[in-house]
């Protein structure tokens, strides 16, 4: 085990290198000038070149690069062109509405999606398989801004039973903020189930057709014992695999869903981010967001061992 922890921290740093250098390279090659953007275009040009050697902005590119990731290792971090405070600050500040609505929208990905998977498994190529595997096609063509739009329409124009945006923020209550995470959560949720639920169902009559399930059938052991305490736990090795994949896309990704439902998460601060060229913060949420989801990975590859005792980390 402390092998494979020693490879996957190395795996991790490399892979991190990796994406700073290559997010730094992009940002520093995009048009758009911070300083002007700043400013703006009455801006002399004496004024924009001292904002410039301010920010740092006229040095090279190697220069820029390790001042930037300096910074982050020293442990000062970095400070936002726009908002003029440490970017840590405002993605812990984000991640208060961007990580619940993650974990919210799992949620209801796996309580719709191992039940229905199961289910269908279980009544194979019947009517009810056949309409389950209707449905989750039609939520895998469906877009979630579009499914949000929907529910924003159906439930809190026509309805009146949500908001149409916006969170209230945590200091109003748990249920007020949890209530304005519901619809967009439910919207994100939706594609994710699809997924899961069609993942669920393979999976789970490949194992179904294992020579240790029919032998437990030939025991007299009750077929819902067979199908939760047999088969379920062998066959969510796959399942959560890509559990773990979504979780960290749903971190790293809501950036459409967020604007919809104008939630003030992760998501819509990189997106304003980089309309206002406010370079350090996009370098750095990018750079959280990629390790997010390689932590994310990592305690999933760790979690096989606990659904099948026969993977062993060397």
């Amino acid at each position: 085990m402390s092998r494979y922890l020693i490879t996957k921290l190395i795996t991790l740093i490399l892979l991190l290198f990796l994406v700073s250098i290559t997010v730094f390279s992009v940002l520093f090659v995009l048009p758009g000038d911070p300083a002007q953007i700043i400013l703006g275009i009455n801006a002399t040009p004496e004024t924009l070149e001292n904002l410039r050697s301010e920010l740092g902005l006229n040095q090279p590119f190697m220069a820029q690069y390790l001042d930037w990731i300096g910074n982050l290792l020293s442990g000062e971090g970095n400070r936002s062109i726009n908002y003029d405070i440490p970017v840590s600050e405002l993605i812990i500040s984000r991640l208060k509405v961007t990580g619940p609505l993650a974990l919210l929208a799992m949620c209801f990905a796996i309580l719709i999606s191992i039940p229905l998977g199961i289910y269908a498994a279980q009544h194979q190529n019947r009517p009810t398989d056949v309409l389950v595997m209707f449905f989750t096609q039609i939520g895998l063509a469906t877009p979630d801004f579009w499914l949000g739009m929907l529910l924003i329409m159906l439930m809190a124009v026509k309805l009146g039973l949500f908001s149409a945006g916006g969170f209230p923020g945590w200091e109003a209550g748990f249920w007020s903020s949890i209530k304005a995470l519901l619809l967009p959560a439910f919207a994100l949720g939706m594609i994710r189930a699809s997924v899961l639920t069609r993942l669920t169902r393979s999976s789970m009559l490949e194992v179904l057709n294992e020579d240790y399930v029919k032998t437990a059938r030939a025991k007299g052991v009750h077929e819902r014992g067979v199908v939760y305490g047999h088969a379920l736990r062998n066959a969510m090795v796959p399942i959560i695999t890509i559990m773990g994949l979504q979780l960290g896309q749903l971190v790293a990704g809501a950036i459409i869903i967020e604007n919809v439902f104008y939630l003030p998460g992760l998501g819509r601060l990189v997106f304003q981010a980089i309309g206002q060229r406010d370079l350090p913060v996009v370098r750095d949420i990018v750079l959280f967001m990629a390790a997010a989801i390689v932590i994310i990975n990592i305690l999933v590859d760790m979690s096989y061992v606990y659904f099948d005792p026969r993977i062993r980390h060397e």
